[in-house]
């Protein structure tokens, strides 16, 4: 485990450092407008920039020392806004890997809770238990911008597979998102201190995104498989989405493990595959809006899976369904399904 993890580790490590404040600071737009590849950002309709300026708040973690938990949010809000708790990858340990996304869900009016764990040298209890103390602290102490009524959880890898415990304990335990839940993960991990008791009792009005990415040979993709079949989410309310390589004459749009991220290629997909379906759940999930579902949770709805095109060529169209099969042998990934380290093993095919 430790080998395979310090692999991980070698291939997000992050440069940049995070400085420690406890007050307001605005964050200039990390990203150039136009973005890598020639198709660019939606400017109507969800996936757009929304019109808000983005503050940041960032205080010491409650068990990461020497690292910030930041609190990205609109500028100059007068009352608490719906949160989503955000668990980043293995080294995925500094915003600015996957800043874009954060300043995209203040832009749109919303509150992103960022917070770093360590990659080596803890267990994974430990790991979930960071998240979780920063997650906690984040709301006892900033109450005046974080709603605990209208809740969604985000992970990434590690990051992924966590999500599903963190929101169990969140939604059942602490009683956040009475009036609005979900989960959105993407290409996840194993998931631990989830019993299959607890994938059968998640609140009636929880709602769930799984990605998984064509070109990823990291993560198994019978990990994501498991967890969306046997969750108690309706079909209705719950969609598996596979996102596939795109080879336009002048840029390729490869969807790997590292999608989404601002660092190294931030493009259409970031855009079109993940904000776009993020910003209609939000809408569709803390206000009930229908045509957001569609966008959302379409079950393979034109307006959910078409993608953009420029001089003719069009992006691959997202990959939606209720019954996922896995495509690849286990051979394909490193972290495989069948692994003694996966917690729910007997739950693969």
């Amino acid at each position: 485990m430790k080998k395979t993890l310090q692999i991980i580790l070698f291939t997000l490590l992050l440069t940049s450092c995070t400085k420690d404040s406890n007050t307001e600071t605005s964050t200039p737009s990390s990203v150039d407008d136009d973005l890598q590849g020639p198709i660019s950002r939606p400017t109507t309709g969800y996936g757009a920039d929304g019109s808000y300026s983005v503050a940041k708040i960032s205080f010491v973690s409650p068990a990461y020392a020497g690292k910030n938990v930041e609190i990205f949010y609109p500028k100059g809000i007068t009352s608490p806004k719906p949160v989503i708790f955000y668990s980043h990858p293995y080294g995925g340990e500094e915003s600015s890997y996957n800043i874009g996304l954060y300043e995209f869900i203040a832009k749109k009016g919303y509150v992103v809770v960022f917070a770093p764990y360590p990659t080596t040298g803890v267990t994974i209890d430990e790991r979930y238990s960071t998240l979780w103390e920063s997650f906690k602290k984040a709301v006892t102490d900033y109450p005046d911008i974080i709603d605990t009524k209208k809740v969604g959880f985000m992970g990434h890898s590690f990051g992924g597979g966590a999500s599903f415990s963190l929101a169990h304990r969140a939604f059942i335990d602490e009683g956040w998102g009475e009036n609005g839940r979900f989960i959105f993960t993407m290409a996840q991990w194993y998931s631990y201190q989830l019993a299959d008791n607890q994938l059968l009792d998640f609140p009636a009005n929880t709602k769930l995104i799984t990605q998984v990415y064509d070109d990823d040979i990291t993560n198994d993709h019978r990990l994501a498989i498991d967890i969306f079949k046997n969750i108690n989410i309706p079909n209705s309310e719950k969609d598996f989405i596979l996102i596939k390589k795109s080879v336009l004459s002048s840029f390729t749009y490869t969807a790997e493990h590292d999608l989404p991220n601002t660092q190294s290629s931030y493009d259409a997909y970031d855009y079109y595959g993940i904000y776009r379906l993020l910003d209609a759940m939000i809408d569709y999930s803390f206000n009930g809006n229908l045509n957001a579902k569609n966008v959302a949770l379409g079950n393979g709805s034109a307006v959910q899976v078409t993608m953009p095109g420029y001089n003719g060529e069009t992006l691959s169209p997202l990959v939606v369904t209720d019954n996922p099969v896995p495509l690849y042998p286990q051979s394909k990934y490193l972290f495989k399904c069948n692994s003694t380290n996966n917690p729910r093993v007997s739950h693969c095919n």
